[in-house]
């Protein structure tokens, strides 16, 4: 792809991950939309074949692979499509048990999780809290060897098949500032007191299962205390760059690849006796939507390059979040309007992008946040 990240061994990597969602993946999408669950079978075989956080260090099961090897299963999997939850798992989950974990739990979680015998969530959002993390009302106190942890989360991604959910609570709820009593408490499945709410029925993303967690009385041992008590949200607030860059990744490749669809069906398609793509107004929109996606794909580089370089790029990630997730949004609709009627028909993929795309501009901090956050930085 001539990207200045991507070595030859990338490249193969890419090849081996792209023929195995070719046999596993893309045959299935349409059923794991219907069953609004990607199957565990498809988590371990992906487990199996080195494809779960392969950057994992090799004593707990990874290879040790560079940011290059997650960008390359992020732009893979949003071809097949939106919602398969690894990118989540991979990128964004682990990496706090990664960063923050005791030894004694990275040796719990991480060789597991690498496998694909575990599956992980992370649970921010609650009924009436959604962007404002310092807001949340699950608590969680001592008692004695354990936590009592009750409260509510929704709209999380992975609920339901997760095996183990790190949950965003208070420990402390005398704190001031309200965010330093905050922390991450690891909740596994079966423990006594946390259960699964149904799957949600969402607008989109079908194969992504997402569910409310509820937690009465659940008891967690202290031993699954991530890090430091209080230090939940410095910790989110660290993170919260490489999330918003994958999703800035995810937003450009499904950018691409709607643009790309259409380029083959305008050129298919007749009206008037030719092909649509000899109109004038076709040309166009299709000239417009391809600068548009070159200047995002040129931003989000330097941003893959600034990450891996471990440089702190909060600001011009959260411009990349808004812009890209927007830009995704205008790209779905346009390319539908090219499709006509037919874009509007389920057998036709632009109709299911153009509802997948939606939630970008909402989740991981909603757009607004990402121009409070811009604005802040700016100095106003």
């Amino acid at each position: 792809m001539n990207k200045p990240y991507f070595s030859e061994e990338h490249e193969i990597f890419r090849k081996a991950f792209r023929k195995f969602l070719e046999i596993e993946a893309y045959p299935y999408f349409e059923q794991w939309e219907e069953q609004k669950q990607v199957p565990k079978s498809f988590w371990k075989k992906a487990g199996e074949q080195g494809f779960l956080c392969p950057w994992i260090d090799e004593k707990y099961g990874g290879s040790n692979a560079d940011f290059g090897y997650s960008i390359i299963i992020a732009q893979e999997l949003d071809k097949v499509g939106s919602g398969v939850g690894i990118g989540l798992h991979n990128d964004i989950v682990i990496p706090y048990i990664d960063a923050f974990g005791s030894e004694e739990q990275k040796q719990r979680w991480l060789p597991k999780a690498v496998s694909g015998d575990m599956i992980s969530a992370i649970a921010m959002t609650e009924p009436g809290t959604g962007s404002d993390l310092a807001g949340v009302q699950t608590t969680a106190h001592k008692d004695g060897d354990h936590y009592i942890l009750n409260g509510e989360k929704t709209f999380i991604t992975n609920g339901y098949s997760a095996n183990f959910v790190i949950v965003v609570c208070v420990t402390d709820p005398n704190a001031t500032p309200k965010h330093t009593g905050i922390s991450l408490i690891v909740v596994e499945e079966g423990t006594p007191g946390f259960r699964k709410g149904k799957k949600l029925r969402k607008l989109g993303q079908h194969a992504n299962d997402t569910s409310e967690l509820i937690f009465e009385d659940a008891v967690i041992p202290k031993e699954n205390l991530i890090g430091e008590e209080g230090k939940g949200f410095y910790y989110l607030m660290q993170k919260l760059q490489q999330e918003r860059l994958m999703l800035s990744i995810g937003s450009i490749t499904a950018s691409r690849h709607m643009l790309d669809i259409t380029v083959d069906y305008v050129k298919q398609r007749t009206a008037f006796g030719r092909p649509i793509s000899k109109f004038q107004n076709t040309q166009f929109k299709i000239a417009e939507m391809a600068t548009k996606i070159k200047i995002g794909e040129t931003f989000v580089d330097q941003l893959i390059m600034d990450h891996m370089a471990k440089k702190n790029v909060v600001n011009e990630v959260s411009m990349a979040k808004w812009w890209l997730t927007d830009l995704a949004k205008s790209v779905a609709s346009e390319c539908m309007q090219l499709h006509g009627g037919y874009g509007y028909m389920e057998e036709y993929e632009i109709a299911r992008r153009y509802r997948d795309v939606a939630v970008g501009s909402i989740y991981a901090g909603t757009n607004e946040i990402m121009k409070t956050i811009i604005a802040k930085n700016i100095g106003l």
